[in-house]
């Protein structure tokens, strides 16, 4: 009984673990585009105010973090958490036939 639960708890602390590392990684790569957008902002208005090009990385990199935040927060999480119930319980069922 106790190496159950120790499973359990094992499980819910690598998930979590897990997610934590996710939310690290997101709020990370936000506060570099925070930091690294103005400083690359301030670097094109001095360097060559009459070419504007600080809103390409800005831009390329805003695409990326949107697409990490999507991936972290939004849609993909309940699909693929239900996803995995789904096979979990398929193969729960097809093991207990065969035993």
């Amino acid at each position: 009984m106790e190496t159950l639960s120790f499973n359990k708890d094992n499980r819910a602390y690598e998930k979590a673990a897990k997610r934590v590392k996710e939310l690290k990684g997101f709020y990370g790569n936000l506060t570099s585009y925070c930091l690294v957008i103005p400083f690359l902002l301030v670097l094109n208005l001095l360097t060559s105010p009459y070419h504007l090009w600080f809103y390409w990385p800005m831009l390329g990199w805003g695409i990326g973090l949107v697409a990490h935040g999507i991936n972290v927060f939004g849609i993909g999480k309940n699909w693929e958490e239900k996803k995995i119930k789904e096979l979990m319980d398929a193969d729960k069922r097809n093991h207990g036939k065969t035993l």
